[in-house]
């Protein structure tokens, strides 16, 4: 197991009040030793005018889980956090309804720096996003 912090999904859900993360709709509903699993909605809120899945909601999803993600990975929180410091999307097909959702697993999990990889997929799951976050984990100020 990767996780060094102890969680509920429920926790999780819990800290995303009153943020973007909650604004779009993102939950986390799922967890294993080495990965998190969360979903978003497909309405008002994430898509562009043409009706389809924003690409920036999907990045959003992504560096949601991610940064979640090496949060739990940290030894001591109160004295490091992450921070993103790059990530990259390829929109492979359109989603126009219902929810994505998100995998997000480890390539690299270092003392200073993290590699993830997420996967989106919609309802019927198909991969419709695929993207790689870096986090550097900082010093608390």
């Amino acid at each position: 197991m990767i996780w060094k912090q102890p969680f509920e999904l429920e926790t999780l859900n819990q800290v995303s009040r009153e943020t973007m993360v909650s604004h779009l709709g993102i939950e986390f509903t799922a967890f294993g030793d080495d990965h998190l699993e969360a979903r978003m909605p497909v309405d008002r809120r994430t898509i562009q005018p043409m009706g389809l899945l924003h690409g920036g909601a999907s990045c959003v999803l992504a560096e949601t889980m991610g940064s979640v993600a090496s949060m739990l990975c940290i030894e001591d929180t109160g004295l490091e956090m992450p921070v993103g410091v790059e990530i990259n999307a390829n929109h492979l097909r359109p989603a126009t309804e219902g929810y994505v959702t998100g995998r997000v697993a480890p390539l690299r999990v270092g003392r200073k720096m993290h590699v993830w990889n997420i996967e989106i997929k919609d309802g019927q799951g198909r991969l419709i996003c695929v993207s790689r976050l870096t986090i550097a984990v900082v010093p608390r100020k």
